[in-house]
């Protein structure tokens, strides 16, 4: 349960990241570093959350495939937080306050779905 706890402190650090130093005006953000900063952050906790579910040597599995094996719908918001934080966020840096909103909305359900999950196999 520490990878779900980093995970929820750093989409926490990063929202406040995006809200006070990223300057948003009209739906955009003024300072493209901090969008970067965010998303890898982030990607990199999400990975470290859905690291704490698989089983195995995280070198030898695909998150994708991996995912897709316990649940297909979870899988597809894999796929839009991996675009949305890796390369729209964390590569591109795109100014869009929507798209951030939409990357840490989708790593939040992942992030509360994985934590179900490992309460569930505690039990």
């Amino acid at each position: 349960m520490e990878a779900i706890i980093e995970a929820r402190r750093n989409v926490n650090i990063a929202k406040a990241m995006l809200a006070d130093q990223a300057k948003e005006k009209d739906g955009l953000v003024q300072n493209r570093t901090y969008v970067k900063k965010a998303g890898v952050a982030v990607y990199s906790s999400l990975l470290k959350a859905i690291d704490a579910l698989l089983t195995g040597d995280k070198r030898e599995y695909h998150y994708q495939d991996e995912l897709y094996k316990i649940d297909k719908k979870i899988t597809s918001h894999f796929v839009t937080a991996q675009q949305i934080l890796q390369t729209s966020m964390g590569i591109d840096g795109s100014r869009s306050v929507e798209i951030a909103k939409m990357g840490i909305s989708e790593a939040e359900k992942i992030i509360t779905w994985v934590e179900n999950r490992l309460n569930r196999n505690q039990k």
